[in-house]
Formats: structure tokens, sequence, C-alpha cells
């Protein structure tokens, strides 16, 4: 095991006993910041009178932004409402999250993925969520992301994220320039300008497989290509009409990206290099490409600020010659445990949260988005992004927000796919893979089309 990844098992165990210590809501210690705001869950509005409560919010690792520890420190001010962070490494989060919600432990709040699988399946919110289809900012949240909260016409979350703003791939300008590179429109150019970057001592790609979800993006995202290519894929799927190993280009797509791997691309690295490093990495001018949120320019500069943020441009992932720009109407959402002492006091800060000026404050002093998924925002889209959505006017939504039983296997499809990149699953297996888990969470559910 690389010594990385067993930093990481380390501190997911520790962070395990100590919030097993604590228990669902006694505040118990962890990546803490007190939060203030006491408002009316139903308007948002602060009330006059100061409590002296702690609310527990498990969260996955890079979920909770600083300007969002910045409102809860205001929060706490205003109404004597703590909000006490535990956070937990992304790989080991929810196995973490999904062993408190079955020992009926859960903290006040908790973080998870929405998708319509993901919240029936993996937190069963029916039984472990707070009901919020009442709360006021459900109106204004845009209908895609509430629909990727909404069970059985019922609402279990708030997702406050940039979700117009893909990962795609940043590209350094100056780099491609330098080698008469230009931007590919099919997997064939992009393969040779990466030979050519490796030819030349550049490493194409800069690819953080160590976090276990990073490289499923690869796959997923150009999932409206698989369903161009053959159309209504994505309803036949849902429907139990077709299997994932049925599909050609899902398994070119796999192919291209083992291809891509064997080549040398992703560097000597990948399987230990992880998310955090990507900025330090892509300023040192060692990598040409990487993928990721289309923030990470900001980063870039802050983190080499003789390597400016408008250094760098963007492209979809190419992969089966994707040409289409994938939406992800989902994210990292707050789910309130129904099990909590402090149910009105968690509203209260969910609806805190989404008052226009404190959204405005998080989209203002986040450098990681550049929009929310809130109307009459002011935008950040700097002009390689403008440009970017110009260039790729047809747009889709990727395969895990569309296709049931995908989202909630992701980091399982991540050790697939690191599998078959050393050589001990094939393409076909990492589909057959991805079916045999769709089939076991849909009889979970009871599902109708896979009851045949």
């Amino acid at each position: 095991m690389k010594k990385s990844m067993w930093m990481l098992t380390v501190i997911a165990l520790v962070a395990i006993i100590a919030a097993g210590c604590g228990g669902g809501n006694t505040g118990s210690s962890g990546n803490s910041a007190s939060p203030a705001g006491s408002t009316n869950s139903g308007t948002g509005s602060t009330s006059g009178t100061k409590q002296n409560i702690t609310l527990t919010y498990l969260a996955s690792q890079g979920w909770i932004k600083d300007a969002e520890m910045q409102l809860a420190k205001k929060f706490e001010a205003e109404t004597g409402i703590r909000i006490d962070y535990q956070i937990v490494p992304s790989d080991q989060y929810f196995n973490v999250l999904k062993t408190k919600l079955n020992a009926g432990e859960a903290t006040d709040l908790f973080g998870g993925q929405s998708g319509k699988s993901e919240i029936s399946l993996n937190y069963n919110v029916e039984k472990n969520a707070v009901d919020l289809s009442a709360e006021e900012w459900v109106k204004r949240e845009d209908p895609l992301s509430i629909e990727q909260l909404t069970l059985n016409g019922k609402v279990y979350a708030q997702t406050i994220w940039d979700t117009g703003s893909s990962f795609v791939i940043a590209y350094n300008k100056k780099i491609f320039e330098e080698h008469g590179l230009s931007i590919p429109k099919t997997y064939e150019e992009f393969k040779a300008l990466s030979q050519k970057l490796l030819d030349a001592g550049i490493t194409p790609l800069y690819e953080p497989i160590a976090d276990g979800w990073h490289h499923v993006l690869w796959f997923a995202e150009p999932g409206p290509r698989y369903d161009e290519v053959t159309p209504g894929l994505y309803d036949d799927l849902n429907a139990n009409k077709k299997k994932f190993v049925d599909d050609p280009t899902m398994k070119l797509a796999l192919d291209q990206l083992k291809e891509m791997y064997d080549l040398g691309f992703m560097g000597d690295n990948a399987f230990s290099d992880t998310g955090a490093d990507s900025a330090v990495k892509m300023a040192s001018g060692k990598y040409a490409m990487t993928l990721a949120a289309q923030s990470i320019v900001n980063d870039i500069e802050k983190a080499d600020p003789n390597v400016k943020a408008d250094q760098f441009g963007y492209f979809v992932i190419p992969l089966a010659d994707n040409q289409i720009y994938y939406i992800n109407p989902g994210g990292p959402s707050k789910f309130i445990y129904s099990g909590s002492k402090h149910i009105d006091e968690a509203k209260q800060y969910l609806a805190y949260l989404a008052q226009p000026e404190n959204l405005q404050y998080m989209l203002d002093n986040d450098p990681t988005i550049s929009n929310l998924n809130f109307p009459g925002l002011k935008d950040k889209y700097n002009e390689e992004q403008k440009k970017l959505m110009a260039t790729y006017t047809k747009k889709g939504t990727d395969i895990q927000d569309y296709v049931n039983y995908v989202n909630p296997q992701w980091m399982d499809m991540g050790k697939d796919l690191v599998a078959m990149m050393g050589n001990a699953m094939t393409s076909e297996d990492v589909l057959k893979s991805i079916d045999k888990r769709r089939a076991d969470m849909a009889n979970v559910a009871k599902d109708p089309a896979w009851a045949k």
C-alpha cells in the first residue's frame, strides 16, 4: 500500500473513533467552525433569541469550503447555534456514514451525494433524513438539483454547489502553443498530441488516482456521448432493457482510458498522485493537462503567482470522440438526520445558508466555484469558461445523474478501473461488474424493471 493511502486510512480510523465517541448530537470535536444565525426554518430570518446548541455535521473532505465556515461563525454569533464539522477523508467517507446511519448514531447533519438511487439506497432517506419539502429555499433552488434530492414527492436535502461548471480538461495554452498543438476533437487527436508532449519530455496528464474517485470521471462524464451514439440508451438502462456490457461505446471509452494509462500519458506515479497536489503539479510546467474543476486555474495561480490563471484553457473529455458538454445537476448535499434532537435548529442553518446574500458571499469568497445553483447571483465565469460553453453548444446530463444505480457504486467503479489499468480486469469485466452491482441495488430497491 502506498504511503499516502496508508496515511489516509489512519486518518479515517481516527475520525471514526472520534465520531463514534461523540455520538450523534453531542458536538464531539472535529474540524469545527462556529455557526451562527438563528433563522426561521421557513424564511431564513433571524430571531432575537440566542441559543446554546451545537449541531454536529459529518462531511467528506473537500465538501465544506472556508466561505461556509465563515458563514457558520456569523450564524453562531447571531443565534448561539454552533456547527461542529467532522471531516472524513473522501475514500473512507461513505463507509463511515453508512456505519453511523445503520447504527442509528448519525450526526445532526450529514453530507451525501445527490441522486435518486443514491439517496434511496445509500442513505435510506425516508428513514434517516428529514422531509424538507416545505422549506422556502426549495422553491428557489435549481429544479434539476431538487429533482436529484426528491424521492416519492418529498425533498430530503439541500444542494449548494457549482453544478454548471463540470469537470473538464484544463490545459496549459503556452505549452500547447510551443508544441503546435490545438484542442482535440477526437480521441485519436488527443492521443497524438499526448504522445507528442510525452516525446518532448512533458507528462501529458496529471491524474490523481489515489483519491479513489477522480479517475471514474473519465468514464462517467462523457455519458451523453454514449446516449448520442445509441439513442435512448439512458432510458433503456433505467428500464433494464439494456446493460452496460452491451454498449460498445462504453467499452471503447474504457479501452481508450486503459490505453492512455499504458502509454504513460498519466506519468509514472498516477496510482499515488492525489488531487491535493494538482495545482502545484500544474504550476510546475511539467504537466500539460489535468481533468479538474474549472476553478483549478485560480489554485494554480495561487500555487505560483508567476503562472497566471488565463494561461489555461479548457476542453471536454474526448473519449469515444465526445464533443458534448456534460452537465452534473447534482453534487454534495446537506441532509438533516431524522434522529437529531435539533431538527429545527438544523433547518435554521440550511435556511441561513440559502439566503441570497449568503449564497453570494459563498460565491464571492470561494475561489473554487464560478456560480451556484440558485437564481439571481452574479457569476464569476472567466473568458475561457465562456469560450468553453460557446464551443460546446450541445449539452447533456452525465451518466451518474441520469442512470439509476451508478452514483452509489462510484468508489467500487474506481477500484475496478484501477484493476483494469493493472491488467487484473478487462474493460468487459468492468462493465459486467457495474451491471452486477446495479442489479443488486435494484433488487434491494424492489425496482419493478428488474422484477422479471
